[in-house]
């Protein structure tokens, strides 16, 4: 069996330090979406690192970690992270397997994203501007480079016919900038990829199966922003549910065991797109600075607002959420009351259904208040030193969702993780 963990917001849940935590119980990590438009926080020693393609239990000595075919690599954005991850004391060369059907961001990709996003003017989508849309629709349109295609004789051919097309569509866009320095620093971070071992990734996860090994596929972004089920058009490219794992790791839906969600104790939001529960006030600011609210991956602020229930229960019902995880719910000690949006009213009538299409001017928020819990959750060690007013908070959650919490999260730290079921 595979588990797997994904975020049920729109990304920035917390993930990297869950997949580190939990990796002690794993031999193999795969991540099996999105690219380096994501950004997985971890604390190595005290020290932060973000890793955008890595999965993130690269900085556990016997785990090994895939990057799955339907995860799209910008090589300089890996080769970086190689660096960071040397840099603090570890070798990942010997721990990282890379499908050889993993499609390749170009540094043309790049430039097509950010002509994209321009030509959109104010109805912009919020794109990290990494290349993760135009690669995707390349693979989609059957026109993509995979990993396996860098160790063929007739790469560069490859490369240079679709750096053309790419060029022909950046000119009819009157969009023009000098990608030579960006080209070059690519082609050498192609020969630190061609350096990683490419495997067939559906055949070693079999395999793994078989033999034992107990594996996690972690997610990228979160489900809102998920290409079908998310805030259309205000989305990533790819799956960001638990269905995405079969087809970017070639695993089959009967395999899938346990499936840990994640969301924050409140919900937070980077760049464009409906967000129900949005603070426009003091409070949302006060959110964003108790939790360090910026991004990653962009350094954007993100906005914020209160726990939004209806969007939750529609994540949960849709990747089959075992296990729920709530994470930052240190950040809300200080508030002595803490709302929870638990329908939706629009034209007159209430709902507990996600809309097709969120507009905020037809639909408002229906919100519950509970009592804050006067207390430091960063201090709690156990079940036993939770406030009795977060017990009652994290019991509703439960009962709304009929989905259990089974982990705490009430700090930055690794050991700030309190297991609850």
């Amino acid at each position: 069996m595979i588990d797997v963990l994904l975020g049920l917001q729109w990304g920035d849940e917390g993930k990297g330090k869950i997949v580190d935590y939990l990796a002690k119980d794993y031999d193999i990590i795969a991540r099996f979406q999105g690219g380096p438009n994501a950004g997985h926080t971890l604390y190595v020693n005290d020290e932060k690192v973000v890793l955008h393609t890595i999965p993130s239990g690269v900085f556990h000595d016997d785990i090994i970690n895939v990057i799955g075919n339907g995860v799209v690599i910008d090589p300089i954005t890996l080769k970086k992270e190689l660096e960071t991850i040397q840099s603090k004391g570890t070798n990942p060369i010997d721990k990282i397997l890379v499908s050889d059907r993993a499609h390749i961001i170009l540094p043309t990709h790049r430039a097509l994203d950010k002509a994209n996003e321009i030509a959109k003017g104010k109805d912009k989508i919020g794109s990290t501007l990494k290349g993760i849309g135009p690669t995707y629709m390349d693979k989609t349109g059957r026109n993509g480079i995979r990993v396996g295609d860098v160790h063929k004789p007739d790469f560069t051919d490859r490369y240079n016919k679709l750096k053309a097309k790419h060029v022909k569509l950046l000119a009819n866009m009157n969009f023009d900038e000098d990608l030579t320095e960006y080209e070059q620093g690519f082609f050498e971070a192609i020969e630190i990829l061609k350096s990683l071992q490419v495997i067939k990734a559906e055949y070693y996860l079999h395999k793994a199966m078989a033999d034992g090994k107990k594996i996690l596929a972690e997610g990228a972004q979160g489900t809102m922003l998920d290409i079908d089920f998310g805030t259309y058009p205000f989305v990533t490219s790819s799956n960001t549910i638990s269905a995405g794992l079969c087809n970017g790791l070639g695993i089959p839906p009967t395999k899938v065991g346990k499936v840990y969600g994640i969301t924050k104790a409140y919900c937070t939001r980077v760049g464009g797109g409906p967000f129900p529960t949005e603070l426009h006030d003091e409070m949302g600011e006060t959110l964003r600075k108790l939790g360090n609210e910026f991004g990653a991956t962009t350094g954007r602020p993100r906005r914020c607002g209160w726990l939004d229930l209806v969007a939750l229960n529609y994540s949960c019902l849709i990747n089959g959420v075992t296990d729920l995880i709530i994470t930052k719910t240190d950040i809300m000690d200080e508030l002595d009351t803490i709302k929870v949006a638990t329908s939706y009213s629009v034209n007159g009538r209430e709902t507990k259904e996600f809309p097709f299409e969120y507009n905020a001017d037809e639909y408002s928020p229906n919100y519950e208040s509970h009592s804050g819990w006067a207390g430091k959750l960063s201090d709690c060690e156990t079940v036993g030193d939770l406030p009795s007013n977060f017990i009652s908070y994290k019991e509703f959650i439960e009962q709304y969702l009929n989905v259990s919490v089974a982990f705490v999260s009430n700090g930055v730290g690794r050991e700030q993780l309190i297991h609850l079921s």
